[in-house]
């Protein structure tokens, strides 16, 4: 630890960030760095003669994926969570702050601007703001036990089970249905076949949005792969507005291949009988045809622009978040975003999420 140290910079929150475009556009806390504009404030660490290093206020951005009031109450006890983690790194914290963002570009909007200092992410908006953002951390969620990327062996080792082991990623797969056509593709690539565009094409398919990453995005990525071509190239194509109503018309053979993320047929395997009318399991009645690549976790990122953030404090940083994630409390705060734990990350892991932007970019062109 660098003795005797004095960062301070003073930063003016001069531009109103972006606002209103998502589900959740009701604004940030009445403290919102990453919501709206606020005086300027001076940010200083000074090393005090114990050796530990002095942190002022030390600013938190969540994106709002939730409603921000609940936001705030579930990780407020991540405040005292975090400063007394950090005091075991040598930092000493006198606030930690935390906002919601009105929006999740106005986070990526904060972390560039250097008027918050962490931003919890996904990987999408990281690699939309990756100029003035640095992922430290990935999120994990519980490990499954397929994880190939050849469908036949999906197939071969159903059903799919959670595991101990925690995952910075997870996959999007085409999913074949009980109907003749499903069957049928199911058919070949069970036996070793590969699947023509001709016989993708032959099928009525039921996608998401296209912005879902699972439902849209990386599905199209792995058709132009091994295919050149695009979901929005296949014939017969609707569009869900759930995965819900993509299992109900695969259940009723409106659909002959949905695309979802990997673990969605455990979600759903009580409805497939109870609600949607079929007699035999989900697991019987459905195949793997395709298995994209990963699709990373949301990630913790740091500014880039924050006069915080020198290599000793992000190690720190990524200290204190990974023990705080393996305590009780900690799982619970971070619990509101599904996370279960915390990795090291690098900014390639984010690559085929930059692929997934131009994807999306060339698409409202």
């Amino acid at each position: 630890m660098k003795k005797n140290l004095m960062l301070t910079a003073v930063f003016a929150m001069s531009i109103g960030l972006l606002s209103g475009c998502g589900s959740n556009n009701n604004g940030g806390s009445n403290n919102s760095a990453a919501g709206s504009a606020a005086p300027a404030t001076e940010v200083t660490a000074t090393a005090t003669p114990a050796g530990a290093t002095e942190i002022k206020e030390l600013k938190i951005s969540f994106v709002p994926s939730k409603d921000p009031d609940q936001i705030i109450t579930a990780t407020d006890p991540l405040k005292e969570l975090l400063k007394t983690q950090l005091a075991t790194e040598g930092y000493n914290v006198d606030t930690v702050s935390i906002d919601v963002g009105t929006t999740y570009e106005a986070v990526g909007e904060a972390l560039t601007a250097g008027t918050t200092d962490i931003g919890l992410i996904p990987g999408g908006t990281y690699a939309l703001y990756d100029d003035g953002a640095e992922v430290i951390l990935t999120a994990t969620r519980a490990g499954l036990s397929n994880d190939s990327d050849n469908p036949k062996d999906w197939n071969d080792n159903k059903p799919t089970e959670p595991t101990a082991d925690q995952a910075t990623y997870y996959r999007s797969l085409l999913i074949a249905g009980p109907t003749e056509k499903g069957q049928e593709l199911a058919a070949k690539v069970n036996g070793g076949e590969s699947l023509t565009w001709d016989d993708l094409n032959s099928a009525n398919w039921a996608i998401m949005s296209t912005t879902s990453s699972a439902g849209y995005i990386y599905p199209t990525l792995w058709l132009q792969a091994n295919y050149s071509k695009s979901l929005t190239d296949l014939a017969h194509v609707v569009t869900s507005d759930s995965y819900g109503s993509s299992f109900a018309r695969l259940a009723n053979g409106q659909a002959d291949v949905i695309v979802a993320y990997a673990d969605a047929r455990r979600d759903y395997v009580d409805k497939w009988t109870a609600e949607l009318g079929r007699t035999a399991s989900v697991w019987d009645e459905t195949n793997v045809i395709g298995v994209t690549q990963g699709i990373y976790n949301d990630t913790i990122s740091v500014s880039k622009q924050s006069p915080l953030m020198d290599d000793a404090f992000k190690a720190a940083l990524k200290e204190a978040f990974i023990a705080i994630a393996q305590t009780p409390e900690g799982k619970e705060v971070i619990s509101v975003y599904s996370h279960e734990g915390y990795k090291e990350a690098t900014s390639a892991d984010y690559d085929n999420e930059r692929k997934a932007q131009e994807l999306i970019k060339s698409m409202k062109q």
